[in-house]
């Protein structure tokens, strides 16, 4: 019997189109521009970006030192704003949020992993203090605290390290006991810039089987950012940014009754497709430039129902 494969994600129309009250993705990006002022210098960092992630998805976005995925990052988290565009995750408009809004979507919609153990935890809290904080800032009670924090450090494998201050952890541990920090408010987004940067590799894993089982089983949306390539092999979907834009992305094929993640992880097959936004432009891979020599200029034809390109200083030197 033939297996059957499918493209890991959301499964269906419906799925798709209750992931925000207006219809939208969960999280949407439309032609987002961002622009920084440095002395009398403007350094654009996204390009007319365009990103959709459904609610319930796990997503890497991976790309280069300084092609704008740790922009996008602080976007989504609220720390930064864009400079023109549309951005939303459910049904906060980032590009238009007041001040009190900013406080509340970072309170309520969204957790942050920060890629340096030692940034996301305060020194001097026990572990099981540090995942209470978050909700004694949003004002739950001590019993509701005490319960939760409890609960999150058993799912994340630290029960019986709970009473331990950051120095008497690990760096995994450390980055357990942030993941749980990042959840204790039931945010339905979770960030993480490059959890397993400052972890060896056999850790590191182990932190991204822990994002696969959290989006499983609490159903938590997760965007994960890297500059590792590796890790489009241990999500659903890999979406690579190259110079402020989406350029590439990267699906793994889910055997029937396979989960993401896991030790079949590694192994598994993927398929890898350019991206067209939502003004039409494509990126095409510096590789296939070189590889074809391609100039300036190309010609977009349409030849027996496929979309071909020509190189059209190619074909003048040709009729010279």
């Amino acid at each position: 019997m033939q297996e059957e494969t499918r493209p890991a994600g959301p499964e269906s129309s419906d799925q798709l189109k209750a992931s925000g009250a207006s219809g939208r993705p969960y999280v949407y990006g439309n032609d987002v521009f961002k622009i920084f002022k440095v002395a009398d210098l403007e350094v654009v960092a996204l390009r007319g970006l365009d990103l959709k992630v459904e609610k319930g998805e796990i997503v890497a976005i991976i790309g280069s030192s300084g092609s704008g995925k740790s922009t996008l990052l602080n976007i989504l988290a609220g720390y930064d704003t864009p400079s023109a565009g549309n951005i939303y995750v459910g049904d906060y408009d980032l590009l238009n949020m007041t001040s009190k809004e900013v406080v509340e979507y970072r309170r309520n919609e969204v957790g942050f992993v920060w890629q340096q153990t030692a940034r996301n935890l305060f020194p001097y809290l026990s572990a099981i203090e540090n995942v209470e904080l978050p909700m004694m800032l949003a004002g739950r009670d001590s019993t509701h605290r005490r319960k939760r924090a409890t609960d999150l450090l058993a799912l994340v494998g630290l029960g019986n390290r709970m009473n331990h201050k950051p120095e008497h952890l690990s760096g995994g541990e450390q980055q357990r006991v942030a993941i749980a920090v990042a959840l204790a408010n039931e945010p339905p987004l979770l960030l993480a810039d490059e959890p397993t940067g400052e972890l060896d590799d056999e850790t590191g894993a182990e932190i991204l089987e822990l994002l696969n089982h959290l989006n499983v089983d609490m159903g938590t949306t997760i965007i994960v950012v890297t500059h590792d390539p590796a890790i489009s092999t241990s999500v659903g979907r890999a979406i690579a940014i190259r110079d402020g834009k989406t350029s590439t992305e990267i699906r793994r094929v889910v055997k029937e009754g396979q989960q993401i993640g896991g030790e079949a992880a590694g192994a598994a097959e993927t398929e890898e497709f350019l991206l067209v936004d939502a003004s039409g432009r494509v990126q095409i891979p510096r590789e296939m430039i070189d590889e074809l020599d391609l100039g300036e200029r190309l010609r977009v034809e349409i030849v027996d129902g496929r979309v071909t390109l020509r190189d059209i200083d190619a074909d003048d030197t040709e009729k010279k």
